[in-house]
């Protein structure tokens, strides 16, 4: 299996910038409560935020609070996710369990996150190669379900990318 690791689309350029923003604009800095931004992109092309809550006993990450609040926005396809770190980090990628819930509940969401070869953009499924998949109909399972996702997803996306319609 190859990787489906890319540079970055216009639209994924758009959504980290968004991230960006909204850590900049809402974050606290040295009170130190809400530290990470993140941003998701609904098939429909609309983009919903989230700042993370940080509490000793486990607040919400920034992405969990955007998927939340794309569900409650009406999106329920996402095809991209990030997560910017206040202060000037950039791009961080989603700690174990968000990774989890991305691949249980997104199957094939592309990913932006730092690497060694710069920011780029990655299918969940790398992130967990040999994870199992959790649904709330079969509980836990093979990834035959999240591959066939993420191949509808990337079929989507070279579509757009070759001009065949999709989200703007």
């Amino acid at each position: 299996m190859g990787t489906s690791m890319r540079e970055l689309s216009a639209d994924e350029e758009e959504l980290l910038a968004y991230a960006r923003e909204i850590v900049d604009t809402h974050g606290d800095g040295a009170a130190g409560i809400h530290t990470m931004g993140a941003a998701v992109r609904g098939a429909d092309g609309r983009m919903h935020g989230g700042i993370n809550v940080y509490h000793f006993t486990g607040g919400p990450c920034a992405e969990l609070v955007a998927l939340g609040h794309a569900r409650a926005s009406g999106a329920r396809e996402l095809v991209t996710i990030v997560a910017v770190g206040d202060g000037g980090r950039g791009p961080v990628g989603p700690c174990g369990r968000d990774r989890q819930v991305l691949l249980d509940l997104h199957p094939g969401i592309r990913v932006i996150l730092p690497t060694v070869e710069g920011v780029r953009s990655v299918r969940v499924e790398e992130l967990l190669p040999h994870a199992t998949r959790w649904t709330p109909e079969g509980g836990a399972g093979v990834l035959q379900a999240a591959e066939k996702a993420a191949e509808r997803t990337e079929e989507r996306a070279a579509a757009e990318d070759a001009g065949e319609g999709g989200a703007a």
